[in-house]
């Protein structure tokens, strides 16, 4: 058995930046045509979620209030796709800093919320437009999409079924957001990470152990897919975006990512107080703030768990990865911390990993 080590990251973001005042100058004007319909304000969205900006593949077309979405053209099969784009800008930093060539690359895993298409997999895409060798595939967890992958590189590598794996999360969530949802038009940006996992490197991060965990909910759902077409009478754009019952999936999965860390912490015979850092989900500053509360036992640093989620919104499976991409730096050599993810499904992942 080999022992799995993360070797390197690496974050594509787009060049636009929507701001709160932004976003909601642009809902505002089309909430004041609509009957009945509040408004929004800066104060409502930061005090509902710590976000104060984010990017975005397009800015015009989400502030257009006659259009409220990004603009993203279809490209021809010819070119490569613009998940495969990202998806590769994030990947040679990750592979940069890892050291590592393209061609040494064994697995690509492409795991997000939101895949462009079914086949062929954007991951087989990135396999080729990078020129790595062996095998690919995408996956979908929503948010916890990078977490589950990551479990699934890391098995690959211990086992032997591959010596190094790319694990890519492109994630255009602003495609999937209802701009005209008071409750949710500010959660979500675009970004993109990527993670390379390989065997028995002599610096980096060991992963120390992987757990994972889904419970059927329908408290976030997103009902795109091939099969509308089949249907006749087609339903409201909004059920194909991304809508949930954001009080009960607070109430419900704020305990379930409390017990979930704490299990896998007992599971390893590791004490809390030997976790030196929390990379959370980035999805919202209140439930971040009570999950490492309640694992803690009293209230968590911004070292402790660091907030990235104010200048990148939800970048749903993205966001811990970008957490950990940004805040590690400073840790020494045997300091543990926890990557987690939580999301629709629901699931939670959580990767446990100690600095050589």
């Amino acid at each position: 058995m080999h022992t799995p080590i993360l070797t390197g990251t690496g974050l594509w973001t787009p060049e636009n930046i929507i701001t709160n005042e932004e976003l909601v100058q642009s809902f505002n004007a089309y909430a004041a045509g609509v009957a009945g319909m509040a408004l929004s304000s800066v104060e409502f969205v930061e005090k509902a979620s710590g976000i104060q900006r984010r990017y975005v593949v397009d800015k015009v077309g989400v502030l257009d209030p006659q259009r409220m979405k990004p603009r993203i053209e279809e490209r021809p099969d010819e070119e490569w796709s613009i998940q495969c784009d990202i998806s590769c800008a994030a990947a040679r930093q990750a592979l940069q800093t890892a050291g590592c060539a393209p061609e040494e690359i064994d697995g690509v895993i492409v795991g997000c919320s939101n895949l462009q298409r079914a086949y062929p997999a954007v991951a087989v895409e990135v396999q080729k437009a990078l020129g790595c060798a062996g095998w690919a595939f995408d996956m979908n967890v929503a948010c916890s999409s990078a977490t589950f992958a990551a479990a699934n590189a890391v098995q690959a590598v211990r086992t032997g079924f591959a010596r190094r794996v790319l694990v890519i999360n492109p994630e255009i969530t602003s495609a999937h957001l209802n701009f005209r949802d008071r409750d949710s038009h500010f959660i979500f940006g675009d970004a993109c990470t990527a993670m390379v996992i390989e065997a028995d490197a002599s610096s980096g991060w060991e992963i120390v152990g992987c757990k994972l965990a889904t419970s059927f909910s329908n408290n976030i759902r997103n009902n795109f897919g091939f099969l509308n077409r089949c249907h006749e009478e087609r339903a409201h754009d909004a059920d194909k975006l991304f809508r949930q019952n954001g009080r009960a999936v607070f109430k419900e999965v704020v305990p379930l990512v409390a017990r979930h860390l704490q299990a896998h912490l007992d599971e390893l015979g590791i004490g809390v107080a030997e976790i030196k850092r929390f990379w959370l989900h980035q999805a919202n500053r209140h439930m971040n703030d009570f999950i490492a509360k309640i694992v803690l036992g009293r209230e968590a640093t911004l070292e402790e768990a660091p907030v990235i989620l104010n200048e990148f919104a939800n970048t749903s499976s993205a966001g811990s990865v970008i957490a950990f991409h940004r805040y590690h730096d400073d840790l020494a050599k045997g300091d543990q911390g926890i990557m987690c993810s939580f999301g629709a499904g629901y699931s939670v992942g959580s990767v446990i990993l100690r600095r050589l």
